[in-house]
């Protein structure tokens, strides 16, 4: 098992909008071998931020990296954060994890 979550500071305040973003996109991950489950987390809160995270779960690292080589990953991510822009206090933060136990 390989996990993928990209962390997201959200602008306090925009969080349904955040939300409804990632509701409504096209992830083209159904399509993608080796793609397990999708999940967002919605963590804690400051006076600026909600932490936000986006957990996907492949079968192993190798499906994960052929998915960032695809056609699927790019078209995914063709306008990634273009129109949210303003919803994000600084860039995602990559985490990537595989499972030992």
């Amino acid at each position: 098992m390989y996990l993928a979550m990209n962390r997201f500071r959200i602008v306090r305040g925009q969080e349904e909008t955040f939300i409804e973003h990632w509701r409504n996109r096209e992830s083209h991950l159904d399509r993608v071998p080796g793609f397990v489950r999708f999940h967002l987390l919605k963590g804690s809160e400051t006076d600026e931020y909600t932490l936000f995270a986006s957990f996907t779960e492949w079968a192993d690292e190798d499906a994960f990296v052929a998915w960032t080589h695809s056609d699927a990953f790019r078209a995914a991510h063709v306008n990634a954060g273009q129109t949210t822009r303003d919803l994000y206090l600084g860039p995602p933060q990559l985490e990537l994890f595989n499972a030992v136990l």
